[in-house]
């Protein structure tokens, strides 16, 4: 069962890897970085390998059954 976290942008657009660090998904920046090149991250819908993906509102992250619904 996963859950669903609305996350709120402090700039938009904001990198990918700075996302799952900043809520906690991963331990820091070097490992979301990691996470995202070894294809465990989708974003909507859509598996994503770039570290520095810019993520803006409206957007649906999923890593680690986790979804994040992303708002600004």
């Amino acid at each position: 069962m996963s859950n669903t976290i609305s996350v709120k942008l402090q700039s938009s657009p904001t990198e990918l890897y700075k996302i799952l660090k900043f809520e906690g998904l991963v331990a820091s920046g070097g490992e979301a970085k990691q996470v995202i090149a070894d294809g465990l991250v989708t974003v909507n819908g859509e598996t994503e390998t770039r570290k520095r993906k810019k993520i803006v509102a409206g957007d649906t992250i999923q890593f680690n059954g986790e979804n994040m619904e992303i708002n600004d």
